[in-house]
């Protein structure tokens, strides 16, 4: 009886580590993608609609506090809102992409990474940009983790990651206020 026992506080054990280990993995895997520039790898590791829905909310609503109570007086400034949402929406989706998430991984803009170079080291050597290689890591919750860069003006940029069953997938990033 004793070792039916000790076999199921192993199995739970072996289950919470491999759950606590999850996000950290998870990370490396990203990482691995965005470097690879797998797009198949980088999806199985990223929940695309949701990680696309948070954004487009993100700015919609960033766009919104900008334009303060002077679009809803204005029956052509609120034409304009909406179709400047509209275009944002679409901005998201174009930037949701592995070069767009590998650029924001790293803390820097997705036009710097177009030429797809590897960026010059202090000694003039090449060196490979790794995402999310400097993070600093939390978990907010048994199925919440965090992982937080910092953009080249200093500000944060939170990667969210939830866990369903024993899977962890990126599924938000919080932008860093204006």
């Amino acid at each position: 009886m004793k070792k039916w026992l000790w076999l199921a506080v192993a199995l739970v054990l072996a289950l919470l580590a491999w759950t606590a280990a999850g996000p950290y993995l998870t990370i490396r895997a990203i990482g691995d993608a965005v470097q690879a520039r797998d797009e198949r790898a980088l999806a199985k590791q990223v929940d695309f609609p949701a990680l696309r829905s948070s954004l487009k909310a993100q700015v919609a609503d960033r766009i919104v506090r900008e334009a303060g109570g002077r679009a809803q007086d204005n029956p052509l400034a609120a034409f304009g809102l909406t179709v400047a949402t509209g275009l944002a929406g679409g901005l998201v989706d174009a930037m949701v992409t592995p070069m767009g998430l590998g650029a924001i991984m790293e803390g820097r803009r997705t036009w710097d990474r177009i030429g797809a170079r590897p960026r010059p080291s202090g000694d003039g050597t090449q060196v490979q940009p790794r995402p999310l290689h400097d993070a600093e890591h939390r978990f907010e919750s048994t199925s919440r983790f965090t992982a937080t860069v910092h953009d080249a003006s200093g500000r944060p940029v939170v990667f969210v990651l939830t866990r369903r069953g024993l899977n962890w997938k990126l599924s938000d990033i919080r932008l860093p206020p204006p």
